[in-house]
């Protein structure tokens, strides 16, 4: 071959010169076979075997020598070999580089390796297969075989370079080790050649199945195609595999995973069709360890692994190392088993049910193989067949690598899907088998025999895809009880979906059948729904059911509940949850029967036995044993129902308040049979009516000690401000005052008015509202009201007056907040002046027309020790009417202050000619709605 070409590492990447997914290789000299036209005599197009259209079919050369029979055909005699190029010359020489297909190898070295200049092809991995494999039909010329220390280790295999030629060592420990490790490499040697020859087998058997004669004759053919397209014979096996499986494996080749080496690098990976289709056949054994083994030699070492992990899934989600390799012993040894729940990497894809990569594995997640450090990459990918996982492949790179590529992350798929059929529970249902149902039940219909419960056997229909469509009922035990009233004949040997057709609904039996299967998870309802039908009516049947899988068949089992038992338990939850123990006594035989909740009332075990009705004043309270005597006499001597409460003293020292009910069971005669009767713990009941009962005498004293409270406060207020009162007109003024108290007593405020002729023949009007209810306002009113009226004295404005009234509220009351307008009128001049305390301005109603007076500033009263306060102005005319009043009169809750002002204001412009009206008219048509007290002064310039 020559140097200068570099061949696709892997055999993947497409090119001219390059050999595609066929893995026929592209070197100069050696036509592409994929490029072969009818006029290259001898070429032959190994892509013809898969029948792709563009391709040129084998069975078209018949009419060439040596070509492939047509299906159909009688099988041709072997003819002679297809002309083409010239095979290897097999002179005397003894080198197996000579032998066919050794170009190849001497050009492809083991991945990761260069070939140095001038190897010789035989001390290659694999050319011993080569050596003492010649073509079919031919013998290897003299110094060809094997040599005698290969053929002492094991027949067909040459020893490695590096065991050639080694002297033995002059201590015995040195040749003991010596050899040991020649027997390893002849035992690896042995184990590569068995998967070759599976290999070569697997695709004899194709081209016999294609009329390719008998398997010496399809053997001598292939062996002809390899010479004829100059390929090794592993990898047009590989070739004939991949093209006629149509698998995951072959899904996953026809892109190149791995990027071209640099120009410089004369090493190439091996083809990866020939990497696949080796790892597959090493898998076919059945056994995980060994399938892990080919897989990692044959597949993954050559992609740059450093381990693999095969796990196989456990029912409790545990994880069982069912094949390692590249991990010592002891590593293996320590993580032979995972329990559930210890968060291992391949335990979150089992979960999860998705494959994971790590290009750099981040801390703290323990796992197989982490005790040197977790620089590594890592790809963890679950095994399933037919959507079920049975384990997880785990696959190591020592060093940080990129994220896979698409091709790549295929093949890894392919190698997992390989993985999950070495793993339990992959054979084929029994039901494809053409196995009878006991059969196909096995040891599983034993155990539902077994069980007390209907009880069926299912086993999984799959389809072409290895997925689950559908479950055979295998089996039905004896006590089987079909939703349908169907016999065991019947159903046993139906599709599931035929029997129960319904089940198939979101969140029914059969999606719960179907997620064990998956998991391995059991599935338990202790109350489920059941539809079925006969003769399309519906029915509806309520029972306990219990999924499991047991290898990869299911075993479900359920409990119909008829009335009788849903009766009888729910007697006993309701017996439960009121702490209710019934009880018989025989009176003939003395025979006492408790249920279970007696003894736990007692306090006594299930083993004791039952207290005697005759002894129960032994068990209670001595207080109480009048009760229980005038309770028997009644039940036992009267021959009438009774009942009595009594305080149970129980085995465990525990003082329960009990009530006990019974009524006689007699003959005709009226002789007693039986007592019947129950006991409840009203122990609960009993303190809660205790608490109650202090509670309510509390509640009375507290309510009678309010009641006096507003009493007193309703009869302060009203002592000083009657509810109506006749107008007075002093001074030229026409005064009437309206007060409207709360609706409930308990509301009392501390609302005050006050229009008194002062000394200096001054009139004071004032108008106050205290914060809050009761009593406390009711005397915060009373000491702001007489204040005002002792600082009016001193002829003071109202201003200076409100400012004293304030330095009152907060220093010498307890907290008493209050709003006020102090008002004082001059009867000379007819001058108003006025001032406010954070209270609603007063209203002038003047020739028909009500308006608000402008509001001076001024803070509430007691809310800060110091407060100025300003004074108004204001000349009434005669036949003014000023309003003076409290927020009762206009607040609202669904309304602002501003918006019932308004309101206000309307209603007062219609006023009628006489005051006292006037201020009936007001309180009758007032729509506050906060049930607060109420006071109005009406002022009337005469």
């Amino acid at each position: 071959m020559s140097g200068e070409h570099v061949p696709d590492p892997g055999g993947l990447t497409e090119g001219a010169g390059t050999r595609g997914a066929t893995g026929l290789t592209g070197e100069p000299g050696a036509p592409d076979t994929t490029d072969l036209t009818e006029e290259e005599p001898g070429a032959l197009d190994t892509m013809d075997l898969t029948g792709e259209p563009g391709t040129r079919d084998t069975t078209d050369l018949a009419e060439e020598p040596g070509a492939l029979d047509t299906p159909g055909r009688a099988p041709s005699r072997p003819g002679p070999p297809v002309p083409g190029p010239a095979a290897p010359h097999r002179g005397p020489s003894s080198d197996p580089a000579d032998l066919p297909g050794a170009g190849f190898l001497a050009s492809h070295p083991p991945y990761g390796t260069d070939a140095a200049p001038g190897t010789n092809p035989a001390d290659l991995p694999g050319a011993g297969f080569l050596a003492n494999h010649p073509p079919h039909g031919t013998d290897p010329a003299p110094g060809t075989g094997p040599t005698p220390s290969a053929r002492s280790a094991a027949p067909g295999a040459v020893p490695f370079p590096s065991a050639r030629g080694a002297h033995p060592s002059p201590r015995p420990l040195d040749a003991l080790a010596s050899t040991i490790e020649q027997l390893r490499r002849d035992l690896t040697l042995a184990q590569e050649s068995a998967d070759a020859r599976a290999l070569i087998g697997i695709a004899t058997g194709i081209l016999v199945e294609r009329g390719q004669g008998g398997p010496a004759e399809a053997a001598l053919h292939l062996e002809r195609l390899a010479e004829s397209a100059r390929v090794p014979l592993l990898e047009l096996a590989a070739d004939i595999v991949n093209g006629a499986a149509g698998d995951h494996v072959a899904e996953a080749l026809p892109v190149s995973a791995y990027p071209s080496p640099s120009a410089s690098d004369t090493g190439t990976k091996p083809g990866t069709v020939l990497r696949l289709r080796a790892a597959e056949t090493g898998s076919m054994t059945g056994d995980a360890q060994t399938a892990a083994q080919s897989l990692f030699e044959q597949a993954l070492a050559p992609l740059g692994a450093s381990a693999l992990a095969l796990w196989a899934a456990g029912r409790d989600g545990a994880l069982i190392l069912a094949g390692h390799a590249g991990f010592s012993r002891g590593e293996a040894e320590r993580w032979r088993y995972v329990p559930p729940g210890v968060g291992t990497w391949s335990q979150q894809v089992l979960t999860e049910r998705r494959p994971r990569w790590y290009g750099t594995l981040p801390p703290g997640t323990p796992g197989i193989g982490l005790r040197h450090g977790t620089d590594g990459a890592r790809s963890i990918l679950p095994a399933e067949v037919g959507g079920r996982i049975l384990g997880v492949l785990e696959v190591c790179w020592p060093q940080p690598q990129p994220p896979l590529t698409t091709a790549a992350t295929r093949q890894l798929d392919a190698l997992a899907d390989l993985c999950a059929h070495t793993l339990p529970g992959t054979d084929v249902s029994a039901e494809s088998a053409g196995w009878p149902p006991d059969e196909q039940a096995g040891p599983l219909a034993d155990l539902a025999d077994g069980l007390l419960d209907p009880a069926l056997v299912l086993l999984p229909l799959l389809d072409d895809r290895n997925e689950v469509v559908d479950f055979h009922i295998a089996y039905t035990n004896e006590r089987f009880a079909d939703l349908a009233g169907r016999s065991r004949a019947v159903l046993t040997g139906m599709r599931w979906l035929e029997a129960y057709p319904l089940s198939a609904h979101q969140g029914g039996l059969y999606e719960h059948l179907l997620r064990v299967h998956a998991t391995g998870e059991p599935f338990r309802a202790g109350r489920m729904t059941l539809n079925s039908q006969v003769d399309e009516v519906p029915l509806v049947s309520v029972a306990s059911v219990g999924v499991g899988r047991y290898g990869d068949s299911v075993l479900l089992s359920w409990r119909l509940e008829d009335e009788a038992s849903r009766l009888a338990s729910l007697l006993q939850h309701a017996q439960r949850l009121g702490r209710i123990g019934g009880f018989e006594e025989n009176a003939v035989t003395g025979d006492i029967l408790w249920n279970g909740q007696l003894f736990t009332l007692f306090g006594l075990p299930p083993s004791s036995s039952p207290v005697p009705l005759e002894r129960l004043h032994h068990h209670a309270h001595d207080d109480d044993s009048v009760a229980i005597g005038r309770f028997l006499r009644t039940l036992l001597h009267h021959r009438h129902s009774a009942s009595a409460a009594f305080r149970l003293r129980r085995a465990d020292g525990v003082m329960r308040h009990i009530r006990i009910v019974a009524e006689p069971v007699t003959d005709p005669a009226g002789n007693i049979l039986s007592v019947r009767g129950a006991y409840q713990d009203v122990s609960s009941q009993h303190w809660t009516e205790v608490a109650l009962a202090a509670t309510r005498d509390r509640l009375a004293d507290s309510e009678e000690q309010s009641a006096a409270r507003s009493r007193l406060a309703l009869q302060l207020q009203q002592a000083i401000m009657p509810p109506t009162r006749d107008a007075v007109d002093t001074a030229g003024l026409l005064v009437a005052v309206r007060y409207r108290p709360a609706e409930e007593e308990h509301l009392v405020g501390g609302d005050w008015y006050d229009a008194v002729a002062l000394p200096t023949g001054k009139v004071l009007l004032a108008v106050g509202d205290v914060a809050g209810h009761g009593i406390d306002a009711a005397t915060g009113m009373v000491v702001l009201r007489n204040a005002l009226r002792g600082l009016a004295a001193t002829g003071a404005g109202p201003a200076q007056l409100l400012g004293w009234l304030n330095s009152v509220a907060h220093h010498l009351t307890e907290q008493v907040t209050a709003t006020a307008i102090c008002g004082v009128y001059d009867p000379q001049t007819r001058l108003l002046r006025w001032a406010r305390a954070g209270h609603p301005p007063p209203v002038l109603v003047r020739d028909g027309a009500a308006a608000a007076l402008p509001m001076p500033p001024g803070i509430l009263l007691g809310a800060v020790g110091e407060a100025p306060y300003t004074e108004n102005d204001l000349v009434l005319e005669p036949g003014d009417r000023l309003l003076m009043y409290t927020d009762g009169l206009i607040e609202r809750r669904d309304r602002t202050v501003q918006e019932s002002l308004e309101q206000l204001l309307s209603l007062a412009g219609t006023a009628p000619p006489e005051l006292e009206k006037h201020l009936d008219r007001l309180l009758t048509h007032s729509r506050s709605d906060t049930d607060d007290d109420t006071c109005l002064i009406g002022i009337e310039v005469r």
